[in-house]
């Protein structure tokens, strides 16, 4: 789904944000999957060690949210934002290296936007699986 150039466009507008100091990465793709990977960092885990749960989510909502840029054509006229997320963790993480998350969208309409989103580790098992629903909608002023 996206491009090397829209992954940079995309690390360059999220200097300074929650998804930069999570250390998220978004990655090209050649299909209808948007992607982006996260470290298992301290910034990440929870207490005991393992990916927390919130990291997860916001993994599983930036992705998506990047998804929806892609699909409106990264339009300056229009802000895509968050309306709905849920998650079901179902495994455990691993205690380093990193997590990818993979969204597929489920319905791009010209208002709402839904995806699926899966968290996988680097040795493939899915940690947890989320549903993103987004609203596109035209900024003022």
């Amino acid at each position: 789904m996206f491009t090397p150039h829209e992954c940079e466009m995309m690390q360059a507008r999220m200097k300074g944000t929650m998804i930069e100091a999570l250390g998220i990465r978004f990655l090209p793709s050649d299909d209808d999957v948007a992607m982006a990977e996260m470290p298992i960092c301290d910034a990440t885990r929870q207490y005991f060690g393992i990916l927390h749960g919130g990291a997860s989510l916001t993994l599983a909502e930036t992705v998506a949210g990047a998804g929806s840029l892609h699909c409106i054509g990264f339009d300056e006229r229009y802000a895509v934002c968050g309306t709905e997320v849920s998650g079901s963790h179902v495994a455990m993480s691993a205690l380093q290296g990193k997590v990818i998350g993979r969204a597929h969208p489920v319905h791009i309409g010209k208002g709402t936007h839904v995806w699926n989103v899966e968290i996988v580790g680097e040795d493939g098992t899915v940690i947890s699986i989320e549903r993103v629903t987004n609203r596109i909608i035209e900024k003022r002023g």
